[in-house]
């Protein structure tokens, strides 16, 4: 019989990768010095809450959900030190795909944050974890980065 999983906001990698979220915001507002207007998404609450909470909900379900279960059911398992073969090839999807929408820089950077919500994913046995990480460093950077 295998071990319940814990509260995904107790596992220490979790509280990491959300500290992580923060240190990244932090770096890049000093290295940017954005002109924000922080109550910008009461003006535009859409334009804030699809980016920021539908989208990471969707690509959650599709990526980690049914991607990465499927690339975990259907290959032969291996690892990379922590991260699963699933997790890899699923966050170089991932990753692939922003390439559509955002500049080449930008797009690869998403392969870091990837990698974390896979682990979260697979660490916590669930959706909750990553979705919650998701939608917490994409609230985050379109509320401080942009407008």
């Amino acid at each position: 019989m295998s071990q319940p999983h814990k509260p995904f906001w107790r596992d220490p990698v979790f509280l990491v990768a959300a500290g992580a979220a923060l240190f990244y915001w932090g770096l890049l507002w000093v290295f940017s010095s954005p002109a924000t207007h922080l109550a910008w998404p009461l003006n535009d609450p859409l334009r804030f809450l699809y980016p920021a909470l539908l989208y990471p909900v969707v690509e959650e379900i599709l990526f980690r959900g049914i991607l990465q279960e499927a690339v975990q059911a259907h290959l032969k398992p291996w690892k990379l030190g922590p991260l699963t073969h699933a997790n890899l090839l699923t966050s170089l999807v991932f990753s692939a795909l922003h390439f559509i929408s955002h500049p080449p820089l930008w797009a690869a950077a998403v392969f870091l944050p990837s990698l974390l919500f896979g682990l979260v994913k697979e660490r916590s046995g669930g959706l909750a974890a990553p979705i919650v990480l998701h939608v917490f460093y994409n609230s985050g950077y379109f509320w401080l980065f942009t407008q």
